[in-house]
């Protein structure tokens, strides 16, 4: 399959569109509200609706392992997984993670046993903002040949400023000073295993989610949840979770 010229390479940077510019406070604060609404929606459905799919267990394409947010559950990333699944992806959840509250080192650890304890091979991590970081961590640890690629989605790879002034400690822990981000983002090696898909605006990172040396996948789409539920973002996924994709 053809990979499109804004996704080959480093850059990512589409001739037609301008992405992480400066938008009018209006038009943010309108982002801002539709985002949030989304993720209202999507947290009242995952609650009604909490169970993993028996469907999501059998597929012949490679596992894919989701990999939520902070204070996210997997339902957050229903309409990815089903995509996924309906194209012939197993889908995998770790309900350990509860709403991904603890610091990256120990979601990756606890990533890394369940992927450990299963015997998976080849698998695709799906992720959404923290859970890319966590995924990145997996990328640096002793499972990491279990791993065929990251898919990240809207990630803070160099923090989020806006943490710093956030009140909870969990939030704090993505702004850029923290020790864990700063370590991450100095580890360029494995960045070229990820890819990273982000939005023309996101209003939980104002630094926006390019990777050095990563497949930057930049899409019109606009948000930081909602995003997830964009038909480009679910077609990009679903692009580079096929072994067809090449890099």
């Amino acid at each position: 399959m053809a990979t499109p010229p804004a996704e080959r390479g480093g850059s990512g940077k589409p001739r037609s569109r301008r992405f992480g510019t400066a938008r009018p406070s209006g038009v943010r604060l309108d982002v801002s509200a539709a985002d949030y609404a989304w993720a209202l929606a999507r947290i009242r459905e995952g609650v009604l609706r909490p169970a993993v799919p028996a469907a999501y267990e059998t597929g012949p394409l490679a596992p894919v392992l989701l990999v939520p947010g902070v204070l996210e559950h997997w339902t957050m990333m229903r309409e990815i997984a089903d995509r996924l699944n309906r194209v012939g992806h197993p889908i995998r959840t770790l309900p350990e993670l509860r709403r991904n509250t603890i610091p990256i080192p120990a979601a990756a650890g606890l990533i890394a046993r369940f992927l450990r304890e299963r015997d998976l091979r080849g698998v695709v991590v799906v992720a959404h903002s923290k859970g890319g970081l966590i995924a990145k961590s997996l990328l640096l640890g002793e499972e990491s040949d279990c791993i065929a690629r990251v898919i990240a989605i809207a990630t803070p790879f160099a923090g989020s400023s806006l943490a710093t002034w956030m009140p909870s400690r969990t939030l704090r822990a993505l702004r850029p000073a923290d020790p864990t981000i700063a370590a991450l983002v100095a580890e360029l090696a494995v960045n070229a295993r990820i890819v990273s898909v982000y939005p023309a605006f996101d209003p939980h990172i104002p630094g926006g989610s390019r990777l050095e040396g990563a497949r930057n996948v930049p899409v019109s789409a606009t948000g930081h949840f909602r995003v997830l539920g964009s038909p480009e973002v679910i077609d990009a996924v679903e692009r580079h979770a096929s072994p067809t994709v090449e890099g």
